[in-house]
């Protein structure tokens, strides 16, 4: 079980946080440092301001040395495929091949009017995210030295060089996740690396597991050559006492965090795991809300990593 750290700068956070924090997750041994690609806080100030998701992680590339580094996710609203998939090869290049790219459809309408960028219904959005993923896979994959061309409603490609390529080949992991049961699973058959399930049950988790497999044998692809994964609120602490004071520091409650996240002391975030291994997860991104706050990874690190093999 793979865990990573996956963080929310748009709530407030400068670049030297996120390098802190991705630094400590290295040195501790998590998998990957992921952050989310958004332009608006949420239900508070989210002071100095937004961070670009690609700027952040080109920094990051070249502050680490050894830990992944990705979007959950990167919205395909923001960014037109052709140069979304020069930026992402240009930071797989800086990092040495450490780079994934988490890709959705976008779907916070707020933040779009917020910075005047246009949001289309949600069917209009579903088809430029699946021409998108056709366009930045089609780039990357086409060999060097040949062109790639692409037939799209709102992407045409005509006569590209398909450069820059990215370090790793033939592409770096696309990461589709959702709550969606069409065309999400659909897309991730298609398309994914690995399919994620943000804040959901078990029981959900496992239909939605349930329905790329599906998907994928209707493509004529081994479901098993995807990872799948899951993305919960972090809140744990030693005693109930320090788990109460960490929940208050991100304004939740504890009982709820139990309940939607992963919460509790590290033998009950374990047993959590467990479980949800069961079903099938095999990676899990701990959204971590208190960025200063790094002696709660290194609890994590400590007392829960060590017993997940």
């Amino acid at each position: 079980m793979d865990l990573r750290i996956f963080t929310e700068p748009q709530q407030g956070a400068t670049y030297d946080d996120l390098l802190a924090v991705a630094k400590a997750a290295e040195q501790l041994g998590y998998d990957a440092f992921f952050r989310s690609d958004h332009y608006l806080a949420m239900n508070v100030e989210g002071l100095p301001g937004p961070t670009d998701a690609w700027i952040t992680l080109a920094g990051l590339a070249r502050d680490t040395s050894t830990i992944r580094l990705g979007t959950l996710v990167t919205a395909a609203t923001f960014r037109y495929p052709g140069p979304l998939a020069i930026s992402v090869a240009q930071v797989d290049a800086m990092s040495g091949g450490r780079v994934e790219l988490g890709i959705g459809a976008g779907w916070f309408e707020e933040e779009h009017r917020a910075y005047g960028i246009p949001f289309p219904p949600t069917g209009e959005r579903f088809d430029r995210f699946e021409e998108s993923l056709a366009v930045i896979t089609g780039l990357w994959e086409t060999p060097v030295g040949q062109k790639f061309n692409y037939d799209g409603v709102y992407f045409p490609i005509s006569d590209s060089p398909a450069l820059t390529k990215p370090v790793q080949s033939p592409r770096p992991p696309i990461v589709i996740g959702g709550l969606g049961k069409r065309r999400t699973p659909a897309l991730a058959a298609r398309y994914a690396d690995e399919f994620n399930q943000p804040f959901q049950s078990l029981e959900g988790t496992a239909a939605a597991f349930d329905r790329v497999r599906e998907a994928c044998r209707a493509v004529d692809r081994d479901p098993d050559s995807l990872v799948y994964s899951n993305t919960f609120v972090l809140c744990c602490g030693r005693n109930e006492d320090e788990i109460k004071q960490r929940a208050s520091r991100i304004g939740r409650e504890v009982d709820e965090l139990r309940f939607n996240g992963l919460a509790g002391t590290p033998a009950e975030l374990v047993d959590k795991i467990g479980r949800y291994s069961e079903v099938g997860t095999q990676r899990i991104y701990l959204q971590t809300l208190d960025l200063a706050d790094l002696a709660h990874l290194e609890l994590v690190a400590a007392e829960v990593l060590p017993q997940l093999g």
